[in-house]
């Protein structure tokens, strides 16, 4: 994927990986963190995160759903975190992989997708 957008991210799918695919450049993986709204690398460079206050437990749990489901549909798994029971934090990652690759971003993209539509 060369010089993406939000809207190319969003309409992407994510691609079977079973290892063997090369990570993301530091620099693409600049291009592609700046494209999304509030996410972050993690220190070691291997992944992104992204937290949101969802209010309450119950919300918490509904959105995770919502998340669950997208990444069954596009076949690609992200670490859920729900601390302080309004805590919600997304970590992404191709583990297959090693680090990063177009798969979190555009998974990235359509949960934030997800959370527009909730706003």
């Amino acid at each position: 994927m060369q010089s993406p957008t939000v809207e190319s991210l969003r309409g992407g799918r994510c691609v079977p990986c079973e290892g063997g695919v090369p990570t993301l450049s530091e620099q693409a993986v600049a291009e592609r963190i700046e494209l999304l709204d509030e996410w972050d690398t993690t220190d070691d460079g291997a992944a992104i995160c992204r937290q949101w206050n969802v209010g309450t437990f119950a919300k918490g749990l509904a959105f995770f759903n919502q998340v669950g489901d997208l990444a069954e549909a596009e076949g690609h798994h992200p670490d859920l975190h729900l601390t302080g029971y309004r805590h919600a934090t997304v970590v992404l990652t191709t583990h297959a992989a090693g680090g990063l690759t177009d798969n979190d971003f555009i998974l990235a993209a359509k949960i934030d997708a997800l959370d527009e539509a909730g706003s």
